[in-house]
């Protein structure tokens, strides 16, 4: 019972008997660590730190195979406590790893105290220079008038040929920053150089998601709007250009696409969006049934996947009543 008892009194103490959200918020007596070893956990991490002082909560940060990600948080109960942790834990050896222990900042207080990584950035990534056959020398020798290099690599594959990307480290943002200012979209060798700041993956991660789901509520938009036409039947001389021709006397478009294969064959198919519902129903009006080239068009306001399977099973369900059953 005893041993029960002291194990419930520990994880209570070390899973944060402070419910009190207002003062987990405040930041108050909050401590940040990193560069912790892989074998610290929960409980080495409270017995380290619990001689400064009474602990609300205490965690080693893991990944979802319960692995420690190298950093953790304590939350102390006075900020003297915390000060004094500070001052004596950070810099010591931690089973052989030098920790670093700080005062915990939220995301906004650190983009304010250390700078967005976008507006300090050091590191930068180069691409499309493939063809022009840089050398790491000649690589190198473009960055260099913009400050001092810290580290300078052309990626290469497993013959040592140039995959076309590379990085430079500068020892300075100022640096880098004219580097990506001065080098960006100019010509190496009829090479379009791509320069600019380079990004963690999961940097690059959240951007792609941003990008994906802006498209995706714009497409969606447009549907619910009632300004995009589904534009079938096409002859296979229209391309993008004489579609939007055709269309444009109804109002202004935002968008006009025929649809291709992986061969540049036209589907009979496309697409014209307007910029108002109006525009877009009287454009349904005039052209629906109208023969362009050779062919009577098939206009209609565009749906979604979703409602054309909905659309579809009611005109079968029409279709199919009062059949006679066999």
């Amino acid at each position: 019972p005893f041993r029960v008892a002291l194990k419930q009194w520990y994880q209570r103490r070390v899973r944060g008997s402070q419910r009190d959200p207002s003062l987990r918020k405040s930041g108050v007596g909050n401590v940040f660590i990193k560069n912790l070893d892989k074998s610290i956990d929960n409980k080495s991490l409270y017995d380290t730190f619990s001689v400064f002082g009474n602990i609300l909560s205490c965690k080693v940060a893991t990944d979802e195979r319960n692995t420690s990600k190298g950093y953790g948080f304590v939350h102390f109960e006075t900020q003297e406590a915390a000060d004094q942790a500070i001052l004596k834990v950070n810099g010591m050896l931690l089973n052989d790893k030098k920790v670093f222990v700080g005062r915990f900042m939220t995301r906004k207080e650190r983009m304010e105290t250390l700078g967005h990584p976008a507006t300090r950035f050091t590191n930068i990534y180069v691409k499309n220079f493939g063809e022009a056959n840089l050398s790491d020398e000649e690589f190198q020798g473009l960055f260099e008038p913009f400050g001092k290099i810290v580290s300078c690599v052309i990626m290469k594959d497993d013959t040592g040929k140039s995959r076309g990307f590379g990085f430079v480290s500068y020892e300075t943002h100022e640096a880098a920053k004219a580097a990506v200012e001065n080098l960006n979209g100019n010509e190496i060798q009829t090479c379009k150089l791509y320069v600019a700041r380079a990004q963690k993956k999961n940097e690059r991660q959240a951007e792609l998601r941003e990008k994906y789901e802006k498209l995706k509520m714009e497409r969606l938009n447009r549907y619910q709007q009632g300004v995009n036409l589904y534009v079938k039947n096409l002859d296979d001389i229209i391309d993008d250009g004489r579609l939007h021709e055709e269309f444009s006397v109804y109002g202004h478009i935002t968008s006009a696409k025929v649809m291709t294969d992986d061969k540049g064959n036209t589907k009979g198919f496309g697409f014209v969006c307007f910029s108002s519902p109006d525009e877009a129903t009287k454009a349904v009006t005039e052209m629906n049934g109208r023969i362009i080239v050779s062919k009577p068009l098939f206009v209609a306001l565009a749906q979604r996947k979703e409602e054309r399977r909905q659309h579809l099973a009611a005109q079968h369900a029409v279709r199919t009543q009062g059949m006679p059953r066999g």
